[in-house]
């Protein structure tokens, strides 16, 4: 079997193993070239490469939010044909709108990836919306986006082209088209349907703005309780490591204590035996004092 007729089989074996969760990527790609040793594919199924988190994200977004993603190829297409002749303020508005495209899409890839297990952090999130962007503004990229093959996040300029065919697993996924998975029901994105401006989306870019407005705050909110609860805990631990000193300390006073009265005890009666020591030896003196003035006279 050539190369050129082990490509469709392992463009479809990527395809599967890329559709897995992040974390099983791995073994499940060795498990697969360990069950292909000795056929053509199981060389280069070994070499695929596990994807970023970032690529796993878009690679999920083209599986299960395909439409979502067909629009935003499409309308990037229509704006690279729309730009030419535009004046500087139509270019601004068109620009504007293709990012609350693409930050609709992030977001809802974020809520995606949640529901396949893993937590999309903000720079993760960055790099999604960077690589939308590269498909809305080149072919090449949104290629690679369509491929579901992603290994690395895409990033565009607008002027120089995108090295696509690095980002993904496979030379071949340039034009190759992953299926669709099946999603769980939902209510469909709502993102940008049409360039033209309309009150409904005004009225939900102010929604949107208001709630990364408001989200902000509360990450910053969230981030100041957490340092706070972080010098108040080592305040906490630094103070009961302070109690647990001094309650050694008054065990070790307490049994130093009971010492003590014991050698008081001793002492005092040997003090005792010592005065009455001295009482008798005064007595015995006095007796014959007075014994030696009785022969004296």
């Amino acid at each position: 079997m050539s190369d050129d007729d082990s490509a469709p089989e392992l463009l479809d074996i990527a395809a599967e193993l890329y559709g897995l969760p992040l974390a099983d990527f791995t073994p499940e790609r060795d498990a697969k070239a360990k069950a292909l040793k000795g056929t053509p594919v199981a060389a280069a199924v070994k070499k695929l490469k596990k994807p970023s988190t970032a690529a796993w994200v878009v690679d999920l977004l083209v599986r299960y939010e395909t439409e979502q993603v067909e629009q935003v190829i499409s309308v990037g297409a229509l704006l690279r044909e729309a730009q030419t002749g535009m004046d500087a303020a139509q270019l601004r508005e068109l620009t504007k709108q293709r990012r609350q495209l693409t930050a609709a899409v992030t977001t809802r890839s974020r809520g995606l990836a949640r529901e396949h297990g893993l937590r999309v952090t903000e720079a993760v999130a960055t790099q999604v919306e960077a690589t939308l962007t590269a498909a809305m503004v080149d072919e090449a990229a949104a290629q690679a986006v369509r491929s579901g093959l992603l290994v690395s996040p895409l990033a565009a300029t607008g002027v120089d082209a995108v090295d696509a065919a690095a980002a993904v697993a496979l030379p071949e996924a340039l034009g190759f088209e992953v299926e669709e998975a099946t999603p769980p029901p939902r209510e469909p994105l709502r993102a940008v349907p049409d360039l033209p401006d309309t009150k409904a989306l005004d009225e939900a870019r102010e929604a949107l703005e208001e709630a990364e407005s408001a989200l902000s705050e509360a990450e910053k909110s969230r981030d100041e309780a957490a340092s706070a609860f972080k010098d108040v805990e080592a305040r906490s631990l630094q103070v009961k490591s302070e109690i647990e000193d001094l309650r050694r300390r008054l065990e070790e006073l307490e049994e130093k204590a009971d010492d003590v009265d014991d050698e008081l005890t001793e002492a005092e009666e040997t003090r005792d035996s010592a005065e009455k020591a001295v009482s008798e030896a005064a007595a015995a003196r006095d007796a014959a004092a007075a014994e030696v003035e009785r022969l004296e006279k």
